[in-house]
């Protein structure tokens, strides 16, 4: 694994040890930002379930301003900040261990607003909908802000949850990211 493009493109992130966590590939991870960006200007961004801080440390070295990182395993909270540490973005990052519904109510009582989010839990223990539906909830996305939802090809998502649109689904063997984009009128 490694940082793809940006600021800090080329360095090589450390994987969280053991078999629980399913790191998303550099194939997907760079097919994923020419969809979605391939820069940023100034976004805050979430990284939940964030194993080893990928997605969010590619985020933050194109552009993005802020990220947040939550994950519930102690050894993937190490590595990130390991990664965060190694990549220079300690400034710009916090890192939380924490569950994920329990982290986004702390960071709507924090008054946090994302204009990405990146949701990549567990195949087995998927509730994407429901996430999707708590953040809406929670008011924790902002106008025009995309959530990356990446799952296995079972998983079929409807086109809208709530006020988020599906703007495009792309498929990888058996890794699927679906993109939506809040429509808050």
């Amino acid at each position: 694994m490694r940082v793809i493009a940006g600021e800090r493109k080329g360095h090589a992130l450390k994987a969280v040890p053991g078999n629980n966590t399913r790191p998303t590939t550099d194939k997907v991870k760079e097919s994923l930002f020419s969809i979605i960006g391939p820069f940023f200007d100034g976004d805050i961004v979430l990284d939940l379930f964030a194993g080893s801080g990928g997605l969010g440390i590619e985020a933050l070295s194109r552009g993005a301003e802020r990220a947040v990182f939550i994950d519930q395993a102690t050894l993937a909270i190490k590595t990130i900040r390991q990664n965060i540490e190694g990549c220079h973005f300690t400034e710009r990052a916090e890192v939380y261990r924490n569950d994920a519904e329990r982290a986004l109510k702390l960071l709507h009582k924090n008054e946090w607003k994302f204009d990405l989010v990146f949701l990549d839990p567990p195949y087995k223990k998927q509730q994407l909908e429901k996430l999707l539906i708590a953040l809406e909830k929670l008011e924790l996305v902002s106008e025009n802000g995309r959530i990356v939802c990446e799952h296995d090809k079972e998983a079929v998502m409807p086109d809208t949850i709530g006020k988020f649109e599906k703007i495009k689904s792309v498929s990888y063997g058996i890794t699927v990211l679906t993109i939506f984009e809040f429509q808050e009128a």
